[in-house]
């Protein structure tokens, strides 16, 4: 008895620590995605400028509220890298980062990044209340009614109220991705940072998120920068497109989309603006301008509505 006792608390002492270092990895992994966010006003005209080995240079034009896509550059050609430079999760080579007239050293509030791996930043042992919840926690200037209505809101955009009980794992891959989606729209950024966010899950549950984010941005008033190798799903949401070439990367060209809103899948794909705006884009980047044409320094300018 006693042996069999031992062995029972031996392997409950090793299930403890296993659990720890799961938790310990997945909250870190759950820092990162959301030390970064948080809320912020509009301001009239902000500016990134940088350069980087992933990236050579170009000219971002952005304003309040728009969708903008880093569209269908080769693997490695630094779209991530230049969305997380953006957000200082990495620290540029060289240049800087400027929002507000201050340059960023740190992962600015007014954004938010949802990740491409919903699933590492998602507490597993957390209800889908509490992970929308986890980062208000410690927001100052709202009290706890208002951080629950927040959240509630929150859950109910993306349509998950009947699951605000459940726990990620009990959930599908859109579900798990519409909770990371929650929790970034709950703290009401300005500017919302998506890499790839939609590469994981199956077509119509892809069509289901990109009109989600779509209703987001049209009821929060949110901007959008994302990042995709999809040219049907950059031109579907977005006001502009700028397509990136071969590392070191050059913004190849900005290609506004001037399609009418509110968009919807089969109608706005079937329109022959779309399929003309597709077939530029995917020229673009197989027929890229010459190597010897010249860009200025990357600039990304976020201006009132209007402007």
């Amino acid at each position: 008895m006693t042996g069999r006792r031992g062995s029972n608390r031996e392997a409950s002492a090793t299930r403890s620590r296993r659990l720890r270092v799961y938790r310990t990895v997945h909250a870190h992994h759950a820092a990162q995605a959301d030390r970064h966010s948080g809320v912020g006003g509009p301001e009239p005209a902000e500016t990134l400028r940088g350069e980087r080995p992933a990236r050579g240079k170009g000219d971002l034009p952005r304003r309040a509220g728009e969708g903008v896509h880093l569209d269908r550059g080769p693997s490695g050609c630094g779209k991530t890298t230049l969305l997380k430079s953006i957000c200082n999760l990495l620290e540029p080579s060289s240049g800087q980062v400027v929002l507000h007239g201050q340059r960023i050293s740190a992962p600015p509030p007014e954004m938010v990044l949802v990740f491409q791996d919903y699933s590492r930043s998602l507490f597993p042992w957390l209800t889908v209340l509490g992970n929308v919840m986890f980062p208000l926690k410690k927001q100052n200037g709202l009290d706890k009614a208002e951080k629950e209505q927040r959240v509630n809101e929150a859950i109910e955009a993306v349509g998950l109220t009947n699951f605000a009980h459940s726990y990620p794992w009990q959930l599908s891959g859109g579900m798990q991705q519409r909770v990371a989606i929650a929790r970034s729209v709950a703290f009401r950024p300005e500017i919302l940072l998506l890499d790839e966010p939609f590469a994981s899950v199956d077509a119509l549950t892809r069509e289901g998120l990109e009109d989600l984010v779509l209703r987001l941005r049209a009821k929060y008033g949110i901007t959008v920068l994302l990042v995709t190798h999809d040219i049907d799903e950059a031109v579907y949401l977005s006001d502009r497109v700028f397509v990136l070439g071969k590392p070191p990367s050059v913004v190849i060209s900005e290609v506004p989309v001037d399609l009418p809103r509110p968009r919807e899948q089969t109608k706005t794909r079937s329109d022959p603006d779309f399929l003309k705006l597709r077939n530029e884009i995917h020229g673009l980047i197989t027929h890229p301008p010459g190597k010897d044409e010249k860009a200025s320094d990357l600039k990304l300018r976020v201006e009132e509505k209007g402007v």
